[in-house]
């Protein structure tokens, strides 16, 4: 497998992608996605905040460095995941 394929149908992988499957493993954590291969999962709402805070952290640190279209993907992102996860600590 070269550097850049990702195992999942030799796509590329690139920054929405990677964005994609952050968001996939925090809505795993918050119990709103299948785990994968349909295995059993537990909800973990602090494995979801952590998750959440990598995407703050690659938000703030890409800052600037982002297609508009890269930028919107992560801020609607981030703010999709707040919000679910404010709503499963309720």
């Amino acid at each position: 497998m070269s550097g850049s394929d990702s195992g999942a149908g030799n796509r590329p992988l690139d920054f929405s992608t990677f964005v994609l499957s952050l968001g996939t493993s925090a809505l795993v954590q918050l119990g709103e996605a299948p785990a994968p291969g349909g295995q059993e999962f537990e909800r973990d709402l602090e494995g979801a905040r952590q998750t959440i805070d990598i995407l703050a952290m690659l938000d703030n640190k890409t800052r600037g460095n982002l297609s508009e279209q890269e930028a919107s993907l992560l801020r609607n992102l981030l703010t999709d995941l707040r919000l679910r996860v404010v709503r499963a600590g309720k």
